[in-house]
């Protein structure tokens, strides 16, 4: 099974601090959209929106997994002190797989060391090949847990997906919120039509300013079916193209002060937060910095319409 792809973790360039204020929203916002408006400023705390099925608020800005699939003493460490900055900032959402190699395993050694465990909104995921019982206990052996927090089907592609096991394990109390997931856009239909007949919890799709067929009828349908969404590749591009590469050595424009952007990644970031379908945002990444960097997309004001618009021409104009 192929992989999800993961890009995202390069060079940033960084702008000058900005000054604090209060952003509006730049859509018409509902429960499943809501969003708290905060300040910018490391000190602020980021951003959070409901999970639509509960009313639970999620941190707006996570972090994916995928980067440390190969393991070992050294990746480990990485990933704490990663998970360490997450927390610190006021992010809990962690997405992992039991198809990202030692991803799982690395990330239960990491909370353990840290003591963090009770502050991590876990999402992992099972290739649809292998939703038995005996798969879903390895990944609890794996994470260290008695419970996950959100269990999903990776890689969703057909129409005809069932989510009854995992919705079997809900009814067991092993996970709390069951979901599907895609980072290919192929398989948005499937995705959408799973999504109408089985109603889940959340659904992790590949969005970003580079990538924007998701707006036209999955993150409508998120909305309209009260589903939670983990917007996977958010610095991806046509072709699977790094956004952040397209971008390394050229000047932050003067306008990304007007929604609070003081670097590269806060500006494409915000972009895909500024949409009101979103929940929370989960790029890979194996540096602090980034991570601490990345936390930042969820303070201070997001971009309105027009904003988005111009977003979108200057990243177009990159082509």
């Amino acid at each position: 099974m192929k992989r999800r792809r993961q890009v995202g973790d390069l060079t940033r360039r960084r702008a000058l601090a900005l000054g604090a204020g209060l952003g509006l929203a730049p859509f018409p916002v509902t429960l499943a959209a809501e969003a708290e408006a905060v300040p910018p400023g490391p000190a602020a705390p980021i951003m959070t929106r409901p999970i639509p099925s509960t009313g639970e608020r999620l941190p707006v800005v996570g972090l994916g997994t995928d980067e440390y699939y190969a393991g070992g003493p050294g990746q480990q460490a990485t990933l704490g002190e990663v998970v360490r900055t997450l927390v610190a900032g006021g992010g809990t959402v962690v997405d992992t797989s039991s198809d990202y190699g030692a991803s799982e395993t690395l990330l239960a050694a990491a909370l353990a060391e840290s003591g963090l465990r009770p502050r991590i909104f876990i999402a992992t995921k099972l290739e649809k090949q292998a939703l038995r019982q005996a798969e879903m206990e390895g990944s609890l052996r794996r994470l260290g847990v008695s419970k996950i927090d959100l269990m999903q089907v990776h890689n969703v592609a057909s129409a005809e997906q069932s989510l009854a096991p995992l919705r079997d394990w809900k009814a067991q109390g092993l996970v709390r919120y069951i979901g599907i997931t895609t980072s290919e856009t192929y398989a948005f239909d499937a995705l959408e039509a799973v999504m109408r007949r089985e109603k889940p919890d959340f659904v992790e799709l590949n969005y970003s300013v580079g990538d924007r067929e998701a707006e036209k009828r999955l993150l409508p349908a998120a909305v309209e079916l009260g589903v939670a969404t983990l917007i996977d590749i958010p610095f991806g591009g046509p072709g699977g193209r790094n956004l952040l590469r397209a971008v390394q050595g050229k000047p932050l424009p003067d306008w990304a002060r007007d929604f609070d952007a003081a670097s590269w990644g806060q500006f494409l970031l915000k972009y895909v937060l500024a949409n009101p379908a979103v929940t929370c945002v989960i790029p890979g990444t194996r540096n602090p910095e980034h991570m601490a960097d990345n936390l930042g997309a969820g303070r201070g004001r997001l971009p309105n319409a027009p904003q988005r618009q111009q977003i979108a021409r200057f990243v177009d104009d990159l082509r």
